[in-house]
């Protein structure tokens, strides 16, 4: 059974790799991606919220319910590079983190 990390375990680990990244991405994927423009606002959002709460876990119901449509449950689309799949990946692993 795998080990089930924190939202700040998981924020932790993938807020860094996703600060330089989600710009990059939406830059290079935004003109054939449009809904990542979408992503990089509620990505937005979220740090916004969780820079905002301190050392408690913001309420982030809305922002991860929004990516999972956008995203169509983080399903990477299939003519994206390395860097957009991560960020789908990251951001996945904090919502599942999230939702405990």
């Amino acid at each position: 059974m795998k080990n089930k990390i924190t939202f700040n375990e998981a924020k932790e680990k993938n807020f860094k790799i996703l600060e330089i990244y989600v710009p990059v991405v939406d830059r290079v994927h935004g003109a054939h991606h449009p809904e990542f423009h979408k992503v990089r606002a509620e990505y937005d959002e979220i740090v916004k919220k969780v820079n905002e709460s301190g050392e408690e876990v913001p309420k982030l119901d809305t922002e991860f319910k929004k990516l999972r449509e956008i995203t169509d449950n983080y399903t990477v689309p299939g003519d994206v590079c390395e860097s957009y799949d991560a960020v789908y990946t990251m951001l996945k692993e904090l919502d599942n983190a999230y939702q405990g």
